[in-house]
């Protein structure tokens, strides 16, 4: 059942937002050129790998390294800044979850190295289609600025912050309803308005 609604109500979302893509991609190409869209290869359900799409919101040569290293906050463009705070970067994970790469709701899909630590926690959240949003991004919705504060954002991260999304994931795998997805949805958007 969530599958075909997510497939159902992707596709309706893609075709009502496309105007809006399509000037985001005119703006995008205006003011930063060439790629537009910013494509990594993550791990989805079941530990597939599959090509998440995202618009390009951090300069070329970041594209090819880790985020989380040091200084590559500061990468991030001036455009960038503004798709990422209201979420706009996101709006092409559309076509993965119409792929059935995604669901709107779900565990966010990480990189292959940070799946490689805590395997037996992974193992559960994998059972899983990642999402657009979750409880994790609401609660970590200020994760690039907490990490910008460290001398070492990687090491910060698989300490603390990845280990304490882990008991948020496994906690909604576990025990997620559809109502409960609902709801999750909703407080994305209400948390972005506040971001405005």
């Amino acid at each position: 059942m969530k599958r075909i609604l997510d497939f159902i109500f992707s596709l309706l979302a893609l075709l009502l937002l496309l105007p809006l893509m399509l000037s985001f991609i005119s703006i995008l190409y205006i003011f930063q050129g060439r790629p537009i869209f910013f494509i990594q290869e993550r791990i989805g359900k079941d530990r597939k790998k599959f090509y998440l799409y995202k618009f390009r919101s951090m300069k070329i040569a970041s594209h090819k390294k880790d985020f989380l290293i040091e200084n590559n906050f500061n990468r991030i463009t001036y455009l960038g800044k503004f798709i990422r705070k209201l979420k706009i970067d996101e709006i092409p994970q559309l076509l993965n979850i119409i792929k059935g790469d995604m669901s709107f709701v779900g565990p966010r899909p990480e990189l292959e190295k940070w799946t490689n630590y805590f395997p037996e926690k992974w193992k559960i959240i994998h059972s899983v289609r990642p999402g657009i949003t979750d409880p994790a991004s609401i609660y970590y919705r200020n994760e690039e600025e907490i990490l910008s504060k460290y001398n070492n954002p990687s090491e910060h991260y698989l300490s603390v912050i990845l280990p304490h999304k882990l008991e948020i994931y496994e906690n909604y795998v576990i025990n997620n309803t559809i109502i409960d997805d609902i709801k999750i949805f909703f407080k994305t958007f209400i948390v972005l308005l506040k971001l405005k």
